[in-house]
């Protein structure tokens, strides 16, 4: 592997090792518990035991900020079909995590799917605030409904 390539693997992998340990501390800060699967050839990256029903969860982290709102790409790459949306039966729950503000979503696929990409606004009003009611939705796992969110101003 050129040297390249291999600082981009050991950045990456760092970079997801400190958003999944974050899931985990917010799982223990909100009561549930939090498994990784052993591999990464699932769809999801943890498992979520709520105490009443087990939860698969895929992490999205983003930095990029595009016309004022943080870019989601919601997809996996399937063998002989490139990049594909997440279903129902591939995960239940999709959490992402925006790092320069230490935000979290979490998004039932239900609510995003059949899309692949979404725009999260979190510190600006616009029309569509949609996602904001999943913004640090932890409850969800337990079987709260999400909260809406106070518009913010820009």
């Amino acid at each position: 592997m050129e040297r390249g390539a291999q600082t981009r693997t050991l950045e990456s992998e760092t970079v997801w090792g400190i958003v999944g340990g974050g899931v985990l501390i917010e799982g223990h800060r909100t009561g549930i518990l939090v498994a990784k699967p052993w591999g990464d050839s699932d769809m999801y990256d943890f498992i979520v035991d709520s105490g009443t029903r087990l939860w698969r969860v895929q992490l999205k982290s983003t930095a990029v900020l595009q016309q004022r709102g943080y870019h989601v790409n919601m997809m996996h790459i399937a063998y002989g079909k490139g990049k594909v949306g997440y279903k129902a039966e591939d995960i239940d729950m999709l959490v992402v995590h925006i790092p320069p503000l230490e935000i979290w979503y979490v998004l039932p696929v239900t609510v995003f799917a059949p899309h692949i990409k979404i725009r999260l606004h979190p510190n600006i009003r616009v029309r569509s605030r949609r996602w904001e009611r999943y913004r640090e939705a932890w409850g969800l796992f337990t079987g709260k409904s999400p909260k809406q969110h106070p518009k913010l101003g820009r």
